[in-house]
């Protein structure tokens, strides 16, 4: 289980917390979805669990363990909003092999398969594929980390309707050995595979029930 506790985030330079006493809890193999308008505050919380900025106070846990700065760095893996615009490698083999030269070719096919990408070339360039395979790749990039949550910013941004449910069913598939922290402004095919859902507003976590966003 991933737990908050009291998190907040409050940097000098801005007059209100962009985070104001955070309180989360998402059991293993579950899909939690935080929902809020642009600036709300939903993309710090990712960035807070991946290591990338210190909380001002608050703690979290992975199970029963308080986390340190360094072990937030191992606990998740973070795949941006279009995520398709930090590919480096010059294959899928590069790219899924990048701070990772000694994954053998199984791993790596692993990883593919997990996002049903098991019959792509590895030579392929990442910019050459599909939209939404340039999603699953960047969602096999972080799995084959093998972190204890993997986390989602936007990941239907940009995306077209069917590439939309494309996407809500391989997460739906990937909980099932995963736990999984997704934030959207836009929730919608994602509620139906929502476990645990929560809004925030100006830094304010509250949660909401996955049946009430039900259509």
């Amino acid at each position: 289980m991933l737990r908050l506790q009291n998190l907040t985030y409050h940097p000098a330079a801005t007059p209100q917390p962009i985070l104001n006493n955070i309180n989360l809890e998402l059991p293993a193999q579950k899909l939690g979805l935080i929902m809020g308008v642009s600036g709300s505050g939903k993309t710090t919380i990712l960035e807070i669990l991946a290591g990338l900025a210190e909380p001002t106070k608050g703690k979290v846990y992975w199970r029963t363990k308080e986390l340190t700065d360094i072990e937030l760095q191992q606990l998740a893996g973070l795949v941006f909003q279009f995520p398709e615009r930090h590919f480096c490698g010059g294959s899928v083999l590069e790219e899924l092999r990048l701070g990772h030269p000694e994954l053998d070719i199984k791993r790596v096919r692993d990883a593919l398969s997990e996002v049903g990408l098991e019959h792509l070339s590895l030579k392929i360039p990442p910019h050459a594929l599909s939209g939404g395979q340039q999603r699953r790749l960047a969602l096999a990039v972080q799995l084959i980390r093998q972190p204890n949550v993997l986390m989602l910013d936007e990941p239907t941004a940009g995306l077209d309707w069917s590439m939309r449910i494309q996407l809500a069913k391989l997460l739906a598939k990937l909980k099932q050995h995963w736990t999984l922290l997704v934030v959207t402004h836009d929730p919608g095919e994602l509620v139906e595979i929502a476990d645990r859902c929560w809004t925030i507003d100006r830094g304010i976590l509250q949660p909401i029930e996955p049946s009430a966003l039900s259509r």
